[in-house]
């Protein structure tokens, strides 16, 4: 049975380290990652991904974070990420992604912990890399199998 969820925003960013910034469309490459984004390259960490439920929890801390203050390269709603066990495959417009790591370790200057006092990233964002490279746009929907 197929679960879709949105995108809501899709993030770029050309340092690692600072906010991505949104844009409308994503070139993937299988095995590397997204076309122009810091965080392209051979690994388990090509593509991260945060539910904006999640950022929703950080709002009451802040309420100007919006999508990409977290790093994450693909903004979703309608869909709880880091339930989903490793391998999981979600299909985005041509592109095919297999989750290969949920949550991760903070980084020092972590610019939102240094606001707020804290991050949800590590304990809700995954991370995932690309199987399948293709386009996709702010306006598809992704699917799982569940």
């Amino acid at each position: 049975m197929k679960k879709n969820f949105e995108i809501l925003s899709l993030n770029i960013s050309k340092e690692k380290g600072t906010a991505k910034k949104p844009v409308p469309e994503l070139r993937f490459i299988a095995g590397q990652g997204i076309e122009g984004d810091a965080h392209a390259g051979p690994g388990k960490r090509q593509v991260s991904l945060l539910a904006d439920e999640d950022i929703d929890t950080m709002r009451d801390r802040l309420s100007t974070l919006a999508p990409g203050d977290f790093a994450e390269n693909i903004t979703t709603r309608g869909i709880d990420l880091p339930s989903l066990p490793l391998g999981t495959k979600l299909r985005i417009g041509d592109a095919v992604l297999e989750i290969s790591q949920i949550g991760k370790e903070c980084h020092s200057g972590c610019a939102i912990r240094e606001k707020t006092g804290d991050c949800v990233m590590p304990r809700r964002g995954v991370f995932a890399r690309v199987i399948e490279g293709g386009e996709i746009t702010d306006e598809d929907t992704g699917h799982y199998d569940i």
